[in-house]
């Protein structure tokens, strides 16, 4: 395990921060093809990726520190420590104030923010892997089993990599949703986003090494079914209305996410 990447000049260079970087970039870039692809602002893709990892960052930290308490130390300050559920949180009002701002339509944006969401969490969570940031999991026996001698969090007993398995989980949604994102419009594409992505981190979390809260679950597992409800609800409410797209069609989206007017074939490549 590397955490950190490679130093200069005696600065030491993050893997977790620049995978989360990474993430990011990839992210903008996804989000900026999609923009474009329905005849929305590039640059304002751009520009929503970095305020939304930016106030996500800062919900998950805050979120985090409040997990701490009460035995919250000045270590927990420092540049490990993020928990996901609040800077999802945090990111999702972030994203919902530039919509409105901007006039997007929250119907495609949602869509479109799906796969650009479950690459980044991917790349995110190798990251993790390789940082070896305490996210892996309970002891186990398999072959494939990993140690973290040289982590952040070390440890030298064979444990589940689940931070692969959430990685692997992941990039297999990301392809659903880029297919599903081909034939459906963007409201049935995020409820779809929080449905998988929901059941892929209840079902991890019994491999992880989370305090158990309530009914037996942990407070991941919580937020996880939060989101598959709303998921499902969300997919019950549009899912009527939305009617099957084309393979290639592309055209802009009204704010509910029905496709309008034919603009333009994107030949581009971001």
């Amino acid at each position: 395990m590397r955490p950190i990447l490679f130093s200069v000049l005696g600065f030491d260079v993050q893997t977790y921060g620049v995978s989360k970087v990474l993430a990011a970039w990839v992210a903008a870039l996804l989000l900026a093809r999609a923009f474009e692809r329905g005849g929305l602002n590039r640059d304002q893709a751009y520009s929503m990726v970095l305020w939304v990892t930016v106030w996500g960052f800062a919900g998950a930290k805050v979120y985090y520190l409040l997990e701490q308490l009460p035995t919250l130390t000045m270590h927990d300050f420092g540049g490990m420590g993020f928990t996901w559920y609040g800077g999802f949180l945090a990111a999702t009002v972030a994203a919902l104030v530039m919509i409105r701002k901007w006039d997007l339509p929250l119907g495609f944006v949602a869509g479109a923010l799906a796969v650009p969401l479950s690459v980044a969490y991917a790349i995110g969570r190798l990251g993790c892997l390789v940082a070896g940031d305490g996210t892996f999991g309970r002891p186990t026996t398999l072959p494939w089993g990993m140690t973290f001698p040289n982590g952040v969090v070390s440890t030298d007993v064979p444990v589940h990599p689940t931070p692969l398995y959430e990685a692997a989980g992941a990039l297999l949604i990301a392809g659903i949703l880029w297919w599903l994102g081909r034939r459906r419009n963007g409201p049935v594409v995020f409820a779809w986003y929080l449905v998988l992505s929901g059941v892929a981190r209840f079902l991890v979390e019994f491999l992880r090494t989370n305090d158990v809260t309530v009914l037996g679950l942990t407070q991941p597992q919580l937020w996880a079914l939060v989101g598959v409800a709303v998921g499902v609800a969300l997919a019950v409410r549009v899912g009527g209305r939305q009617t099957k797209r084309p393979v290639g069609d592309q055209r802009s989206v009204t704010p509910e996410g029905v496709p309008g007017p034919h603009i333009r074939q994107d030949s581009g490549v971001a």
